[in-house]
């Protein structure tokens, strides 16, 4: 909780007493005209709505400005790994602040200091001092002096448990690489979005899964009433990919979750510490894979169990559930694992203390959800990043880039219009730090290995 204090000495105090005695004065006077009092009503009103004015735009700066050294604090932090990174944890403290502090409604300038102390436990210590001009400049007081601090700190190699929550959606059922997604589009030609078109909008790069294909429809160049997905043997575009040698995101997010498991004991190993890991799913569903475990072999093999969403056909969930295919639902995800999660400790050994926590939560950052009985597609609400954030618990995003698809109607029409916003939507949601993106072919057991690493070595803040 941030409290703007107000010594005796404050200009808001000050202001009040000088108005008091001037007001005490006139008083005494009996031959003041009522016109006279009348004016210092006015003034009295004016006077006190400035300072509520001036008290609400210091309580927000110190806000802003707290939450900027908070963050320069960790930035810094992060880096110091032993008394040999000291210079760079400072560079990288200093960088973050002048950069985050550039945006601030200051009139006066803003002061600042970075300390990095090598006595264990290791802190940054970052503080910040400005002011702001007050409403009534020149009356009372001329400014409204604000000032803050932040201390990253922690234990050398903390236990931490790990809740991992993967994207399970249709929309991970995309090919892994463009190859994958020219290959998938040149064996789908009878899918297009309308006949006549045909030519590029033509072809499916998706490859849903569905189990009962042969029930649905689908257009060619000619019309839109040809039975199944026109397919060989009226398969669904997953079978195809199968099929057809093609690597999907979802196959490469397992892989990765389970490379992730044998860092996880190596790193462990090497740390002297202990990491707990916990694997989630989501789709329209919140789907336990692995509850908690420190047996990083148990998680490994359940993790092969990661599996891409089944589907009855197009637009139906099951064969009576006709859900327009709004099939990711981030609300019942966070909810789930909001309530899943447990207060963080400090991750000592100490008696009593308990493992910091981290979500580590991978998605492309697109809402599909049902909304008052239409389809809603949309960038993910972030309102749950930040009861989690506020929980301390730190959360580790890997940002799965949702791939455009200029040729399809689809995307062009519900899409397209804020695709340019999903990537720092998603970074809003993840912890100082702890952000990273991969890109369609990109390795994501690399990004996902890096952002483990990060989360290992990231810092606690205190005020």
């Amino acid at each position: 909780m941030i409290k703007l204090f107000l010594p005796p000495s404050s200009p808001f105090v000050t202001a009040a007493a000088r108005l008091g005695r001037h007001l005490a004065r006139l008083a005494r006077d009996t031959q003041a005209n009522i016109m006279v009092f009348m004016a210092i009503g006015v003034l009295a009103l004016g006077t006190a709505t400035g300072v509520g004015v001036d008290f609400a735009r210091g309580l927000n700066f110190k806000s802003a400005l707290q939450g900027a050294v908070d963050a320069a604090a960790i930035a810094g932090a992060s880096l110091y790994l032993n008394n040999g990174y000291a210079t760079q944890a400072s560079t990288a403290a200093n960088d973050y602040l002048t950069k985050a502090l550039a945006g601030l409604p200051t009139n006066n300038g803003i002061s600042s200091n970075v300390a990095v102390s090598p006595s264990a436990p290791w802190t940054v210590t970052v503080t910040a001092s400005a002011s702001i001009n007050s409403s009534f400049n020149g009356v009372f007081e001329n400014t409204i002096p604000v000032s803050v601090s932040a201390t990253a700190n922690g234990p050398s190699n903390p236990n931490i448990n790990f809740y991992l929550l993967l994207d399970s959606s249709p929309s991970m059922a995309i090919a892994a690489t463009q190859s994958g997604i020219n290959t998938m589009v040149a064996n789908t030609q009878s899918q297009c979005d309308s006949p006549p078109a045909g030519g590029s909008s033509c072809g499916c790069a998706f490859a849903c899964h569905e189990s009962h294909p042969q029930s649905e429809d689908h257009c060619n160049n000619y019309n839109c009433n040809q039975s199944g997905t026109g397919n060989p043997s009226g398969e669904d575009n997953y079978a195809l990919a199968r099929a057809l040698g093609v690597t999907l995101r979802i196959d490469n997010l397992t892989t990765a979750t389970q490379n992730l498991m044998t860092t996880a004991n190596t790193t462990a190993t090497a740390n002297g510490a202990q990491y707990g890991m916990a694997i989630y799913t989501f789709d329209i569903n919140f789907n336990t894979i692995q509850t908690l475990t420190t047996n990083m072999s148990t998680a490994e093999t359940s993790a092969g169990n990661i599996a891409q969403l089944e589907v009855y056909s197009n637009n139906y969930l099951t064969s009576s559930n006709d859900n327009s295919d709004t099939d990711t639902n981030y609300d019942n995800a966070m909810t789930n694992i909001n309530s899943t999660m447990p207060n963080p400790g400090n991750g000592t050994n100490a008696s009593g203390d308990t493992p910091q926590e981290v979500l580590f939560f991978v998605t492309d950052g697109v809402e599909d959800e049902m909304v008052n009985g239409s389809r809603q597609q949309s960038l993910m609400s972030t309102t749950w990043c930040n009861t989690i954030k506020n929980r301390g618990i730190r959360i580790a995003v890997l940002y799965t880039t949702y791939y455009p698809l200029p040729t399809n109607s689809w995307y062009n029409t519900y899409i397209s219009p804020f695709q340019s916003s999903i990537a720092s939507n998603m970074q809003s949601c993840a912890s100082p730090g702890l952000f990273f993106q991969v890109s369609t072919g990109g390795d994501i057991s690399a990004a996902m290995t890096a952002l483990f690493q990060s989360a290992v070595q990231s810092a606690y803040i205190s005020h």
